[in-house]
Parts: structure tokens; sequence; C-alpha cells
């Protein structure tokens, strides 16, 4: 009797450990202590407002901490994915600089903001900066080239 009790002490122990992390900032969202994230709630997550969405099953207007586990996850997908696609546009741009420009792009570098790219280093003349602006800002996914290169 005594082994079958513990044991499902053990199993109510361990699952309340693996929902921890997702309860703490449910209930540190939860403001008003309701039991429910409403979506101004949650606003303070920039970009949770399409997982809350998604992720509100009966269209009531809040998230349960069930579905907020869903929207929790769908959030941090998409911030994932986010940075996934900056590093793609990032491989890509310093690809095209060094098919374009050859060697010199090698004391180029790169850095990708949601779309965003910043160009820094240097070149050698007003013209290979033109050209590296002109190859980064034609590589599919950027939004805008930020031109941080210096002449030597």
């Amino acid at each position: 009797m005594k082994r079958s009790a513990l044991l499902v002490v053990l199993c109510l122990y361990g699952g309340a450990l693996q929902a921890a992390p997702n309860n703490a900032q449910f209930l540190k969202l939860d403001t008003n202590h309701d039991g429910y994230l409403s979506q101004a709630e949650t606003s303070v997550l920039p970009g949770f407002d399409s997982a809350f969405k998604e992720a509100d099953a009966n269209h009531d207007g809040r998230l349960s901490p069930d579905e907020y586990i869903k929207a929790a996850s769908l959030y941090d997908r998409a911030r994932a994915e986010k940075y996934l696609d900056d590093s793609i546009i990032t491989a890509k741009v310093k690809a095209n600089l060094l098919a374009s420009m050859g060697r010199p792009s090698l004391g180029l570098d790169v850095e990708t903001d949601h779309g965003r790219v910043l160009l820094s280093g240097f070149v050698d003349n007003d013209a290979q900066r033109k050209q590296a602006v002109q190859v980064a800002s034609a590589v599919d996914g950027v939004t805008g080239v930020k031109d941080g290169l210096t002449l030597r």
C-alpha cells in the first residue's frame, strides 16, 4: 500500500515539475489573478497576438493555462523561425558579396535583424561601397540595408 501511494505522489510531483516553467510564466502574466490571460495581460510579449488568437480554442478572448501552453509553444517557434530567417539572409548576403566582389568582401561584416542588414568593415573605394550595398539589397528577404562601411 505504501509503495503505490509513493508512486502516485512521485507521478503527481513529476508532472508538476514539468508544468512549472509554463505555470510560473502564466502566473506572472495573470496580473488580475483570475486564472486566465487576456490579450491586455499578454501585450508585454511583443508579437504574441497571433499565437494568442491561434491558441484561443474556444474563442472567448482569453487563454486558460492549457491554451497558454499551446500559445507559448507557437510564440517560441515563431521567434526561432525569425532568428533562422535572419541567419539565412546573412549567409546569402555574404555568399553574394563573395561571388560579386571576390576577396575584398571577406573583410566585410554582415549582421541581420528582422530582415534589416548592417554592412560594416573596410572597402578600398566608393565603388566597392556602392556595390556591396547593391548586392545586399538584392537578396531575397532583405527589407533594408544600413551602410556602416568605412573607406580605407
